[in-house]
């Protein structure tokens, strides 16, 4: 078989449905679990409008809900709503049967906070961004 590689910066669905299902089947096959079964999730902070104006959002897959992001505006942090999306999101993660919740953080945003949330730090990685470090945390369910 011939083959080439290419890099583009707009892969196709097509691109994604076939690497996406490559690895949940070596996964399902490696594990004997089955498929990702992910489950979207957000906890959204709104205002009287019902403007999003902050909140987290992640999924849930093998056992664990990871949050890829929480937001809120530097207004509102250190009112507790930070707590509280977090509390909301761990309820949420028990409900779903999770053994815990991950996530990553720079440096320059919210580790220490995270930290008071139960969490500890698993992995770092130097310089990402340049002079900065990206540190992984999670919170198991013991």
């Amino acid at each position: 078989m011939k083959t080439s590689l290419l890099i583009t910066e707009a892969p196709t669905q097509a691109d994604l449905d076939v690497l996406g299902q490559g690895l949940t089947g070596f996964n399902e096959r490696a594990t004997g679990l089955p498929g990702w079964e992910l489950r979207p999730f957000a906890a959204l902070l709104r205002d009287e409008g019902r403007n999003t104006i902050g909140g987290a959002i992640g999924s849930s897959y093998y056992g664990w809900l990871a949050i890829d992001l929480l937001w809120l505006p530097e207004s509102l942090r250190g009112t507790g709503l930070g707590r509280q999306i977090m509390e909301l999101t761990e309820k949420e993660a028990r409900a779903r049967g999770c053994t815990g919740i991950r996530l990553d953080t720079f440096s320059f945003q919210a580790r220490g906070f995270y930290e008071k949330c139960g969490f500890s730090v698993f992995g770092t990685l130097p310089d990402h961004p340049p002079g900065h470090t990206r540190y992984w945390l999670a919170k198991r369910f013991d």
